[in-house]
């Protein structure tokens, strides 16, 4: 293969793409990456001024943004979600499942309450986002799901149960979407991140943000822009011929 035949792999041109969790972290470094690479992105987030704000400034930079305001966990708000990208840009081809709550509580202390958020975030609001774009991503000539997990489904999970059993489950959907939706020309693979400096890490006590960059054979966070290429390449047709498996992007915690 030639240069450009390569590099044309990882080119979005002309393809829309909603990113969860993308007004900061990892899912605003993804949605920035893609927009750079030629894709139509879908800012979605909670607060609707951030959203707008990171939809702007991708705009300015040449890209095409635009922000729809979401919470993940509520359903009525992942249907509006896909019906006002395709009403904006008129098609559909990835989704990448990036919102996430961190909520965590200690075994012995897990209320009812936490686990349903936990689920309903992580691995429910996800699930239907994915069933309500099928019939659109059915009608791409690329369509590729991303759904980003954490490494820490390959640990022990210790006192962050909460969030590596619903992404855990996420990882087996992620399997389940790959066998069952390949006949309909959809791929769908994850991206289990280590630690990244994101308000998600950052807004944990010091202890624990040592003892996770500690796990690591890189001694450091990553910083959200090493994760835009292994998203890229999963989004891309670069990994046409993979589908039903984890890229583990993890600084070395889980290799030993």
């Amino acid at each position: 293969m030639l240069r450009d035949e390569i590099l044309g792999r990882f080119d979005l041109t002309d393809r829309v793409a909603i990113v969860t969790g993308s007004s900061r972290g990892i899912g605003r470094a993804v949605a920035e990456g893609f927009a750079a690479m030629g894709a139509s992105v879908v800012i979605a987030s909670r607060k609707a001024d951030a959203c707008e704000q990171a939809a702007a400034e991708i705009r300015s930079a040449g890209g095409r943004a635009v922000a729809i305001p979401t919470h993940v966990g509520d359903p009525s708000d992942l249907e509006a979600l896909v019906a006002g990208t395709v009403d904006e840009f008129g098609s559909l081809d990835i989704v990448v499942n990036n919102a996430a709550t961190p909520l965590a509580q200690a075994i012995g202390s897990m209320t009812p309450e936490a686990m349903a958020k936990s689920w309903e975030v992580n691995l429910r609001g996800p699930v239907l986002l994915v069933q309500h774009a099928l019939e659109h991503l059915r009608r791409s000539q690329h369509a590729a799901i991303v759904n980003v997990t954490t490494a820490g489904v390959y640990t022990h999970g210790t006192y962050v149960a909460l969030y590596v059993a619903a992404k855990t489950a996420m990882t087996a959907m992620t399997r389940a979407m790959a066998g069952e939706l390949a006949a309909d020309g959809i791929r769908a693979n994850a991206l289990a991140p280590g630690s990244v400096r994101t308000d998600m890490m950052t807004t944990n006590p010091v202890e624990f943000q040592e003892r996770a960059v500690d796990a690591q054979m890189i001694k450091r966070m990553a910083d959200p822009t090493e994760m835009v290429p292994p998203a890229l390449f999963l989004a891309s047709d670069a990994s046409s011929f993979m589908t039903g498996h984890t890229l583990v992007v993890d600084g070395g915690m889980t290799v030993h």
